[in-house]
C-alpha cells in the first residue's frame, strides 16, 4: 500500500481541544464515517466499468458503515444522541481543488480521498495515543490502522488507472493544498 506523507502535522492543541469536548468529537466522527461510506458508494456508482474500484469501494462502504455503527454505540453508551450532520469546512474547501474533465476529476477524487484518509489516520492516532488504556483507546488504535489502509487503497487505485508520474505529481500538489487548508482552520472538537 502506498503511504501518503502529509505536509502539515496536527498540533497537540488539536488533541487537547478534542479531549476537552469528546462527546462533540464523537458526533463529528460518526458523521465522518457515514460520509466516507457514502463517498465509496458514490465512487462505485459513478465508475461501474472499473472492476477493481467497484470491488474495493463496496468493501470500503461496508467497513466505513461498520465504523459508523461502532461510533453510534459509543455515543449512545455515553447517554448522547446522534445529531444532524454539520458541513465539514475542510472537505468543502478541499473539494474546490477538484479539476474539470472526466479523467482529471476521477484522479482527483481518488487522491483527495486518500489524503483525507491519511489525515484521519494521523488524527485518530493522536487520539489513540492520548487516551488512557481501555476499550476506547483500543477502538481508536484500530480505527487508525483502518484509515492507514484506506489512504493506501485510494492512491493504489489511482496508480492502477493512471500513469505513476502523473499520480505522484498531482498527489504532491493536493498534499500541499490540503496542508494550507488544514493549517488555516480553527481548532475544534472535530476530525477536521
Amino acid at each position: 500500500m502506498t503511504k501518503v506523507t502529509l505536509a502539515y502535522a496536527t498540533p497537540s492543541e488539536w488533541t487537547e481541544t478534542v479531549l476537552a469536548d469528546f462527546d462533540r468529537f464523537l458526533l463529528d466522527h460518526a458523521a465522518a464515517e457515514k460520509k466516507a461510506s457514502g463517498m465509496a458508494v458514490s465512487m462505485l456508482s459513478h465508475y461501474p466499468d472499473r472492476v477493481e474500484l467497484v470491488e474495493a469501494m463496496a468493501d470500503l462502504a461496508v467497513e466505513e458503515m461498520t465504523h459508523y455503527r461502532e461510533v453510534v454505540k459509543l455515543i449512545h453508551n455515553r447517554g448522547q444522541l446522534t445529531a444532524k450532520d454539520d458541513k465539514d469546512p475542510y472537505v468543502n474547501q478541499f473539494r474546490k481543488a477538484l479539476r474539470n474533465g472526466a479523467e482529471e476529476y476521477f484522479l482527483d477524487r481518488l487522491l483527495i480521498g486518500g489524503i483525507i484518509e491519511a489525515r484521519g489516520a494521523e488524527r485518530f492516532g493522536l487520539i489513540a495515543e492520548a487516551l488512557e488504556p481501555g476499550p476506547l483507546k483500543k477502538f481508536y488504535t484500530s480505527i487508525t490502522r483502518s484509515e492507514q489502509r484506506h489512504e493506501g487503497l485510494m492512491v493504489d487505485l489511482a496508480l492502477l488507472y493512471f500513469d505513476r508520474a502523473e499520480v505522484m505529481e498531482r498527489l504532491q500538489q493536493l498534499i500541499d493544498i490540503e496542508a494550507d487548508i488544514i493549517a488555516a482552520l480553527p481548532l475544534r472538537a472535530a476530525l477536521h
